[in-house]
């Protein structure tokens, strides 16, 4: 849908916020999901914003879905903090993780009010938890580099600062980021939240600066690739000179895309002893969690029924 000509929805919609929507699998998965899940006929409709786009458009999406009667809601990716920023006075209530991160990936309705959620310190916990072990950070004493410092790499620092006991905390996690006001954010929630993780900000505005921090890591460490370089923008935050940590975990947030980054990594997986992630795991736990809140049912993050789900995924991916 055109956000610049939002039209009234004629049955029950969900939508979903991004950038390049109709280019992502949901499109596909979202109706035979509707049916395993007895969503009943309720179409996903797409609504593309530019990154970072200007507030008023952010305020008109979020105004049509609070007013028009058979709007259900949305899961919202790439605008996360801008979208909250913009229209945090049309919010009726917040999650308590929307209001401590000052972002929201899910729009839901109750009882006529329009509420904002933040679900990525759920899903990106769920995500990594299904390839990494619990006890890998005190095992390898390897450390997390996490390459952009916007919504979901907020979330994740979150669902450990928030979540996780200090056995399996990482010794140490890197931030890079090209901009320093989202730096200086992420700063700001951490020092209200972090229970004593080490955490160093680095103002990396070019891929030069982020291979050097890279560089430094120890073997066993975690390269995230949070940037959205690869899905809504071309290219990778690392050149090709970039050197992963020996034994490292490395996770690419996209799965779709052109996915220099996770090209990057495949170079390198042999001679490396790399293990490699793409963001296929987040994809269902994300869509999942944000299903479950706009429709108000009962989904499992595991068992025979998610696994379904990931199944009729799995057959629509390229």
């Amino acid at each position: 849908m055109d956000k610049d000509n939002l039209t009234p929805a004629q049955k029950p919609t969900f939508y979903f916020i991004g950038v390049t929507t109709g280019k992502s699998s949901i499109m596909k998965v979202f109706p035979q999901w509707a049916v395993i899940l007895n969503l009943g006929d309720c179409p996903i409709v797409g609504i593309d914003c530019k990154w970072h786009d200007e507030p008023e458009v952010y305020r008109r999406v979020v105004s049509f879905i609070k007013e028009d009667k058979l709007s259900l809601g949305a899961l919202v990716t790439t605008h996360k903090i801008d979208l909250l920023k913009a229209c945090r006075d049309l919010f009726d209530e917040l999650g308590p993780y929307a209001a401590l991160l000052g972002e929201i990936s899910c729009i839901s309705k109750r009882d006529d009010k329009l509420r904002g959620h933040a679900k990525d310190p759920i899903t990106s916990g769920l995500s990594l938890e299904a390839f990494c072990p619990k006890d890998h950070w005190e095992k390898t004493g390897g450390e997390m580099c996490i390459l952009g410092a916007g919504g979901s790499s907020l979330a994740l620092t979150t669902y450990f600062m928030k979540s996780k006991p200090r056995n399996e905390w990482p010794p140490k996690i890197y931030i890079t980021n090209r901009s320093k006001p989202r730096l200086e954010e992420m700063w700001n929630i951490h020092k209200k939240i972090n229970p004593g993780i080490p955490v160093e900000y680095f103002h990396c505005p070019s891929p030069d600066d982020n291979d050097k921090v890279v560089n430094t890591l120890k073997p066993g460490s975690m390269v995230i690739n949070a940037t959205g370089l690869g899905k809504d923008a071309p290219g990778s935050p690392l050149t090709d000179a970039a050197q992963f940590p020996k034994d490292g975990f490395i996770w690419e947030f996209n799965y779709r895309g052109d996915l220099v980054f996770l090209d990057q990594a495949n170079a390198q997986k042999e001679t490396k002893n790399l293990t490699i992630e793409d963001g296929w795991g987040y994809f269902i736990h994300g869509w999942t969690r944000v299903i479950a809140e706009v429709f108000d049912i009962s989904i499992p993050t595991q068992g025979p029924q998610f696994e379904q789900l990931s199944k009729i995924a799995l057959q629509t991916r390229k």
